[in-house]
């Protein structure tokens, strides 16, 4: 043992350096760049790449819609109201860095895969493959991860709101816009899986929509909306008391409906007289099963501190709101207090959303028109002593386009009338070849404003853009549940057919299907994922059809073989294939397009029968089709050809084509008949632009197979019309012969197929909105949990140490004493 002196500078300077090394490790969290997705690439007036942005290498991508992405490298989008060098942003980013191996070998993994990102509770969003990212025109990144609905869907379970707002005198102004922009921000922030109803309070209790009263309606689109232009009508007026309007939502909230998960009362106010202690004792106390959210609007703070104590002790969240500026970060710290029940007993509940198009994130044409639908899951802090707290870190997901999903539906195997789509637990479409997401306005597609919240029921009739006709088909509807999804599949069109998958590998995406079948066949590309039970009939129907052409060869050679008026013969199968002859030359031609590449309606493609196949079928083999192509491209009416069809699994399949001269005469001998005017208005009825969701009708014309032949007399004022109407013999024609020199036009109007908007009365209007759709509730909620620290309920609640405040404050107070 000996003493020693110790040397005070040696010890200072060792306590600096371990500091030092300490300090820095921390410091690292909050100091260091990151690619942020607004300035990649962008340069200062001397060619210096700018802070936050460095060279971040671009090259376009087929597989992410010829975007330019990085495949590499993940960057980052921070909202133009959140900012970027926060040290709580900037430590988030930091760790989150980690997920950038974890999307690239995602992506390696499946190349089907297209975006992977993370959004962050504090605001930023991670994207995967990294982009340059596109302000508005104002130079604003208005989008927030946040208000996405796959963020709220995963963070939270189902919800049933009440939104309860003063409108008494005292909210005049601006304190009535900022409540009223708050209620709108509260209804973006709920989906088709949350319950919610409006009421505005004076001295008494007023139902923004009558209609509802006293009940909870389903979130969707369309009641949101319907909530949204009610509550800008809202106007101030009389004495605020909130008692009656308290008793009323916990009155809606305990009739059992709804769904019957996390219960909430929204109360927005500029200030509450009292406490209301024994509204919740009768009502709320002990369970404390609805939770209080309590917004205090406008700079006053006369009456926060009962407007606070509402929200502490009923397990919700107080706000205070003075500016418009302020109400979307204080809407947001609901969604965390929902989902501590959830975080605290770490549950990563995966979510599906319904379909949608994310013309938000890119504004390019090929993106707006490709449907999707998002996975995504929770992500939160694992730490003990935040346990009780039940810290929500953000949401990571995944952008499935439905395109690949339907890709594994049996396509070929459903036949011309049989075809897949997707539903969701609500009833909603996801996927169905009769959803029609887009309209037109001008030369440009939009989408409708209710594309994805399309029911079963409106999509499930027959509505044909070529032809409008009433069509009798007895249809089996099998359904399943897909697993661990709020989805169903129903086998009943056929939207895809892919003979081989040319997307999985690069390499293979510069095939065509026909190219991928040869090399496969070959033996050249064994990697390639192709239907083999496809491909087998393929080449079963080429070999089965191959006589067809020596026998129209032998028709041409014919002299006596082959009728005037008939261009082409052709014959198709299931499998896709097409054999045809051509009987003209292209200077004889009638219809020059047909069944040219040009021409898609003809043709079996990737997405559906051709036309004149589905028709065929759905009538007896034997009996023969007759159909006009009409274009319409100058609103003309253009009679082209009219193709014979007949199935070809009939025995007589070598019958002789039938000749269709007389018929063209027919169509041209009546264009003054009022049964060809019907007609042809029939193909001049175009669609409006649907700019809000409403029910049409319109006539129908009805042929009775049984009845070959019938007369009648119209009567036109001075004279009578005389008309004969006959079915031509195996077909779909009618023969209708009319009395010309009696003019009708006067006593009856043309009859079009123009649909028309159906009113309803308001009796009618209001049981169509009150009526709840079919759903299946989702079957995770997380509602509850008894380690919930409820304390932290928003202002002074609790003061936490912010290490970048810290550090602020220490350097200021150094500062202070070196120069004093």
């Amino acid at each position: 043992i000996k003493i020693v002196d110790i040397d005070g500078r040696d010890q200072v300077r060792d306590f600096a350096e371990d500091m030092e090394r300490m300090l820095g490790s921390k410091m690292k969290s909050v100091k260091f760049d990151y690619y942020n997705s607004m300035l990649v690439n962008t340069a200062d007036e001397d060619g210096n790449f700018i802070e936050l942005g460095g060279e971040f290498p671009l090259e376009k991508n087929k597989h992410f819609n010829n975007l330019p992405v990085n495949t590499l490298q993940s960057d980052v989008q921070v909202p133009t109201n959140v900012y970027n060098k926060d040290a709580y942003i900037l430590n988030g980013i930091y760790w989150s860095e980690a997920l950038n191996d974890v999307f690239m070998n995602n992506f390696q993994k499946d190349p089907t895969l297209t975006w992977q990102y993370f959004g962050s509770s504090s605001g930023f969003f991670r994207i995967y493959p990294g982009i340059k990212w596109t302000p508005d025109s104002n130079g604003v990144a208005a989008f927030d991860c946040r208000n996405r609905n796959w963020y709220i869907q995963a963070a939270t379970s189902p919800k049933d709101i009440i939104i309860v707002v003063d409108i008494s005198g005292s909210m005049k102004g601006l304190k009535m816009t900022i409540a009223k922009h708050t209620i709108n921000t509260i209804l973006d922030t709920l989906g088709e899986n949350d319950f919610v109803n409006v009421i505005a309070y004076t001295d008494y209790v007023r139902y923004v929509e009558p209609c509802f009263k006293g009940t909870l309606v389903q979130a969707d689109l369309d009641n949101r909306e319907h909530f949204k232009v009610l509550v800008d009508e809202l106007h101030v007026k009389g004495e605020g008391k909130v008692a009656k309007a308290m008793k009323e939502s916990f009155k809606i909230l305990n009739e059992g409906q709804g769904s019957l998960c996390n219960q909430a009362i929204m109360l927005i106010t500029d200030g509450a007289m009292e406490d209301f202690k024994d509204v919740f004792e009768e009502f709320n106390w002990p369970d404390r099963r609805v939770r209080l959210f309590t917004y205090l609007i406008g700079r006053e703070m006369t009456f926060a501190d009962n407007t606070k104590w509402i929200a502490c002790n009923n397990k919700g969240y107080y706000t205070h709101i003075s500016t418009l500026a302020d109400v979307q970060e204080n809407v947001m710290e609901y969604l965390h207090v929902l989902s501590r029940p959830m975080v605290i007993n770490h549950n990563h509940d995966i979510i599906w959303t319904e379909a949608y198009m994310d013309t938000v994130l890119f504004a390019t044409k090929a993106q707006s028109l490709l449907l999707m639908t998002t996975v995504a899951m929770p992500v939160f802090s694992k730490k003990k002593e935040t346990l009780s707290h039940g810290i929500l870190l953000g949401v990571v997901g995944s952008d499935i386009p439905l395109l690949e999903v339907m890709k594994l539906a049996p396509r070929y195997r459903l036949g011309p009338h049989g075809y897949a789509f997707l539903i969701t637990n609500n009833g909603y479409i996801l996927a169905h070849p009769d959803l029609r997401p887009l309209y037109k306005e001008g030369k440009t597609l939009k989408p409708k404003p209710n594309y994805n919240s399309v029911d079963l029921a409106e999509v499930e009739w027959e509505d044909i853009d070529e032809i409008k006709r009433p069509l009798f088909l007895t249809n089996d509807y099998f359904y399943t549940t897909i697993n661990d999804t709020p989805f169903s599949e129903t086998p009943i069109v056929f939207p895809f057919r892919t003979y081989c998958e040319t997307d999985i590998d690069p390499h293979h995406r510069k095939y065509s299907q026909l190219q991928a079948v040869i090399r496969y066949l070959q033996g050249k590309e064994p990697d390639l994922e192709c239907d083999e039970v496809l491909l087998q009939q393929t080449l079963f129907d080429a070999v089965v059809t191959a006589p067809l052409e020596s026998y129209w060869q032998a028709i041409m050679l014919n002299a006596s073989g082959m009728e005037m008026g008939v261009e082409t013969a052709f014959l198709g199968t299931r499998s896709g294939l097409i054999r045809l002859t051509r009987y003209t030359g292209i200077e004889t031609r009638v219809a020059k397009k047909f069944l040219t590449p040009a021409d898609k309606d003809n043709l079996f493609t990737v997405d559906h029968f051709p036309l004149w196949y589905r028709l065929a079928m759905e009538n007896p083999p034997g009996r023969f089709i007759y159909y006009i192509p009409v274009e319409d491209k100058d609103n003309r009416d253009k009679t082209g050809t009219i193709p014979i069809i007949q199935g070809h699994s009939h025995s007589s399949s070598a019958r002789p084509l039938l000749s269709v001269s007389h018929v063209c005469q027919y169509f041209l001998t009546l264009k003054n008949s009022p049964f060809a005017e019907t007609f042809v208005m029939s193909h001049k009825a175009k669609r409006t632009d649907a700019l809000q969701p409403c029910d049409t009708e319109y006539p129908g014309f009805m042929l009775d197979n049984s009845i070959k032949e019938t007369n009648s007399l119209l009567k036109c004022g001075r004279c009578q019309k005389m008309f004969v109407v006959q079915a031509v013999p195996d077909s779909n024609l009618v023969l209708m012969v009319v009395q010309a020199d009696c003019d009708c036009s006067r006593q009856y109007s043309s009859i079009t197929l123009e649909p028309k908007e159906v009113k309803y009365n308001a009796s009618v209007k209001c049981n169509r909105m009150k009526s709840q759709k079919v759903r299946r509730r989702p079957k995770s909620c997380h509602a509850y949990h008894p380690k919930e620290n409820a304390k932290d309920c928003g202002g002074a609640s609790e003061i936490s140490l912010s290490v970048a405040l810290f550090l602020a404050s220490l350097a200021t107070s150094l500062a202070l004493r070196r120069w004093t």
